[in-house]
């Protein structure tokens, strides 16, 4: 008798642990961040980081009476097969409610699959080539595609009398993207595309290429390279093979001026034009309150970018989905939720275009200039609700 009172007491606390297992459970929404926070592409998870730090530290850390939990992973990329691997960790062994983050193109094509198979809404926080949100019916974009931001570059060269037009690109999918947008726009424009060059992903060796394009002599180069370092040893070596004083003028997608490295660029990027969606410069309530709470939440962060923002915009479209859900997390009605999704980001406006589930914003161009003796991407003209031309 004394053995199966000892055998129920026991099954009544293994019980009542499961039942307080699984209560804690339901407790939290877990959202498992996929980013490089290691390797050449580090910056890219930071930055991520910083911003959902950002948005928590102003919005708390609790919706619809749950505790938001986020789970963070390295895939030290450009790494398909361990994102990949990673995803598939999260969705078993953690059971999360989303996945999200996305720094590079290849890492988020490998996860595609896997969202769809597990029904697991994906909020991509940067990847920019143009198919992603084809390939699966559960992902959502908040940040951008390059086509949407290389297309106005195009179209504003145009119309301020640059004819003659070399391009720059990484080789891989968004800079393909953004090399086939600006041509498209440029030459339909009446613009001539003297050269095309694309440079390999890691680790480029500029000089020759810059060579290249002084000797083709043309009145402008069209670059897009990866936020970060490659931005900064462009513009050296443009500054070093006196591209400036020949004429040649720069114009670009604002990942070259990038605003985490841009204080770091030094005087070499004065003037420099580019298209984009985000600028630590941009007037606005929001985006004051955005870098007071980056700061805040971040004291080593350095200034945020447009990374930055896109988690922290990422993060509101999480909130406001678990909060119009109750907490309770169902793919299809998440997606239900953000087809159409709007909010005043600290970019400006932006909407989840309810066909294509990517993000319709303005796009910006600026000039790099001295603000208080700190350079800035400075907005003198802009492009409103922009959606994604690739499709």
């Amino acid at each position: 008798m004394q053995f199966i009172k000892i055998l129920r007491s026991a099954t009544a606390i293994g019980m009542f642990g499961l039942t307080a297992f699984a209560a804690q459970a339901q407790e939290t929404i877990k959202v498992g961040l996929i980013a490089p926070f290691s390797g050449p592409f580090a910056d890219y998870g930071k930055q991520m980081e910083g911003g959902i730090k950002a948005y928590m530290q102003q919005h708390g850390d609790k919706v619809a009476g749950k505790k938001i939990e986020i789970i963070y992973k390295d895939t030290t990329g450009p790494a398909p097969e361990i994102a990949k691997r990673l995803a598939q960790e999260l969705v078993v062994r953690d059971k999360v409610d989303f996945l999200a983050g996305f720094g590079l193109t290849p890492e988020a094509l490998a996860v595609a699959p896997i969202a769809e198979q597990a029904k697991k809404p994906m909020i991509i926080m940067n990847a920019a080539t143009s198919i992603i949100t084809t390939k699966s019916q559960y992902i959502a974009r908040v940040s951008m595609t390059l086509p949407q931001i290389s297309a106005p570059m195009a179209t504003w060269a145009v119309k301020n009398g640059i004819k003659r037009v070399v391009t720059l690109v990484a080789d891989y999918g968004p800079g393909i993207d953004a090399e086939t947008a600006f041509k498209t726009n440029f030459i339909g424009g009446g613009g001539q595309i003297m050269e095309s060059i694309r440079v390999p992903l890691r680790n480029p060796e500029f000089a020759p290429f810059i060579q290249r394009i002084k000797d083709a002599k043309p009145e402008a180069v069209f670059i897009f390279v990866p936020a970060g370092e490659q931005g900064i040893a462009f513009m050296k070596g443009y500054r070093e093979r006196g591209l400036a004083e020949a004429g040649i003028k720069v114009i670009a997608t604002g990942d070259l001026t990038d605003d985490h490295v841009l204080p770091a660029m030094g005087d070499a990027v004065l003037g420099v034009i580019t298209t984009f969606h985000y600028s630590a410069a941009h007037d606005s309530p929001e985006n004051k309150a955005f870098l007071k709470s980056f700061a805040a939440a971040n004291p080593n962060g350095g200034r945020p970018n447009f990374m930055a923002v896109a988690a922290y915009d990422g993060m509101a479209a999480i909130y406001d989905v678990s909060r119009k859900l109750n907490g309770k997390i169902d793919a299809d009605k998440a997606m239900a939720v953000l087809k159409g999704w709007k909010t005043v980001s600290p970019r400006g406006p932006i909407m989840i275009d309810p066909q294509t589930r990517d993000v319709v914003q303005t796009v910006y161009v600026r000039k790099v200039e001295k603000v208080g003796g700190e350079l800035y991407n400075v907005e003198f003209d802009k492009f409103a609700n922009v959606k994604d031309p690739g499709k």
